[in-house]
């Protein structure tokens, strides 16, 4: 079985964090999206059926993040490949570009999405030939839906729809067991000629025409969804990962340091952090060698080297290397800002 990770996208629904990091190499509680991702894959199918690890990144990013994919994906010991998308025409396209390794079963997983489900090895436990992954929500508006029968086939593919009769979203996590039959229907919606309004070959319109040729997907449920399509719902998902790891080990750094400071839990405190006179948390995430003095810092994501002193902040992102002084309200500041006021 293969793995099929797209990530030839500019994330710029994530900006300015993705104008010098990759939106796959973002931290989150202590490690990259990329890394969670994978780790998620690995929950519904077992390792050892992996054969080999296939990333599309867009090609002029292949000097910029190659190298940082193979280091942190060593660890996994899978084989890993890369494709290259040269022009940004949708995810369709992306796929497309992997079209020597769509032989066999596979899974394509889209590097803005993680999830957690308590059963492991889902893929293996459904007499399914294609799998769509879900979660009910009530808010689909921004996302794409399923409409299902009774026996969790489904029935319709709808893209951000305008009511809330539809709330089966669309997680970002595919299996098909005969990626062959995947492959030709992309070549056939690449065939078609772009028109004004349909400026991108998107992966929905290819599950939609494959279901009109009478081919099947079974939807299965996941647990639980964490989505950094955008900076709301990265910040929401960063406290729902904090909720559920807070349960499992201590998330402060051993060589954190910590003075007259009051920490809220659940948080995370990276290594060689130094806190003074502040109140950090709940649901905040600091990354490591981060200064932070005299300061009120609540549901936010701070990166890795950032100095910062005199804030009040909340809901907010601060990248890599900021030094950010004396201001009080919500902020996103990518990496190497400087902003004192």
């Amino acid at each position: 079985m293969k793995i099929i990770i797209p990530i030839a996208g500019k994330g710029t629904r994530l900006r300015p964090q993705t104008i010098t990091t990759p939106k796959p190499l973002f931290n989150i509680v202590g490690q990259t999206l990329l890394n969670r991702l994978i780790k998620c894959v690995l929950q519904i199918v077992d390792q050892y059926c992996i054969n080999e690890l296939i990333f599309i990144i867009n090609y002029s990013d292949k000097n910029k993040i190659e190298h940082q994919i193979i280091y942190l994906t060593k660890n996994f010991g899978i084989c890993i490949k890369f494709y290259y998308q040269h022009k940004p025409l949708g995810t369709a396209d992306a796929i497309f570009q992997a079209y020597k390794s769509l032989t066999g079963p596979i899974i394509i997983a889209f590097s803005d999405t993680l999830f957690y489900h308590k059963k492991k090895y889902l893929i293996q436990n459904i007499d399914a030939d294609n799998i769509i992954f879900t979660k009910k929500i009530t808010n689909p508006y921004d996302f794409g839906i399923v409409k299902c029968d009774s026996s969790g086939y489904i029935t319709n593919f709808v893209e951000k729809p305008t009511t809330k009769n539809y709330n089966i979203a669309i997680i970002g996590i595919y299996y098909f067991k005969n990626s062959s039959i995947l492959k030709n229907e992309l070549q056939y919606i690449l065939n078609q000629k772009l028109n004004e309004l349909n400026k991108e070959y998107q992966f929905t319109d290819v599950l939609e025409n494959m279901k009109k040729k009478g081919i099947s997907f079974v939807s299965q449920e996941v647990d639980k969804w964490m989505d950094f399509g955008n900076i709301k719902n990265t910040i929401f998902s960063n406290s729902a990962i904090l909720d559920i790891e807070s349960q499992k080990t201590k998330l402060i750094h051993k060589k954190s340091i910590i003075k007259n400071s009051i920490i809220i839990s659940p948080c995370y405190i990276e290594n060689n952090v130094f806190i003074e006179n502040s109140i950090i948390g709940a649901y905040t995430s600091i990354g490591k060698f981060t200064t932070i003095k005299n300061s009120c810092i609540k549901q936010s994501i701070i990166q890795n080297y950032t100095i910062l002193q005199h804030i009040n902040i909340h809901h907010s992102i601060i990248g890599n290397h900021v030094f950010f002084s004396e201001i009080s309200k919500t902020v996103n500041l990518g990496d190497y800002s400087t902003i004192h006021i």
